[in-house]
């Protein structure tokens, strides 16, 4: 009796799923999220500044009705459903998950969403209609939070990843080159 051979290793020479390290740099970046925000609003008022280096760094106050960095301002309830998309799709990924590269960068963007999903549902003006409370401030650039930086880092780590080829499980996918040969 012949087996087939498979794409994929047997389970004993796999390595092992990296859900609990998911679900570590989740909880985290949230609890981190969330008790940056609780400080920030009881110790500034709304729009209060705090430099810390120069005019180059600041603590600013602002309540964000959209995107990561202001962006859709005014679509509160589409990005609330957004957010719960990505929260949604990452763990159906999870179940694959082997790659520690991996589980960092989707457990950024899962720990972020959350983050500013738990403002989303909870502050004001309502359901699913709440503003993201964003404090730092670094220039130019829009005022962000402990949310946004997670969400950016985990998204730029997800690009890498997928040009260097590297799969859910940690193998390298083929190249197209070695596909064809």
């Amino acid at each position: 009796m012949s087996s087939a051979p498979t794409d994929s290793p047997p389970e004993a020479d796999r390595p092992p799923k990296r859900i609990g390290m998911l679900v570590a740099i989740t909880v985290t970046i949230v609890l981190l999220d969330l008790a940056t925000k609780i400080v920030m609003v009881s110790w500034l008022a709304d729009g209060e500044r705090v430099p810390l280096i120069g005019d180059l760094v600041s603590f600013t106050l602002v309540r964000n009705p959209g995107a990561a960095f202001s962006f859709a301002t005014g679509m509160t309830w589409v990005l609330t459903l957004v957010a719960v998309a990505v929260v949604v799709g990452i763990a159906r990924f999870a179940r694959r998950l082997r790659s520690k590269g991996w589980a960092l960068a989707l457990g950024l963007v899962l720990g972020g969403a959350l983050g500013n999903l738990v403002d989303r549902f909870f502050r004001g003006p309502g359901p699913m209609q709440g503003h993201v409370v964003d404090f730092v401030s670094v220039g130019w650039f829009p005022v962000f939070n402990v949310a946004d930086s997670a969400i950016t880092v985990g998204g730029v780590l997800l690009v890498l990843l997928a040009l260097l080829g590297r799969d859910l499980d940690g193998t390298r996918a083929p190249s197209k080159a070695e596909d064809a040969a």
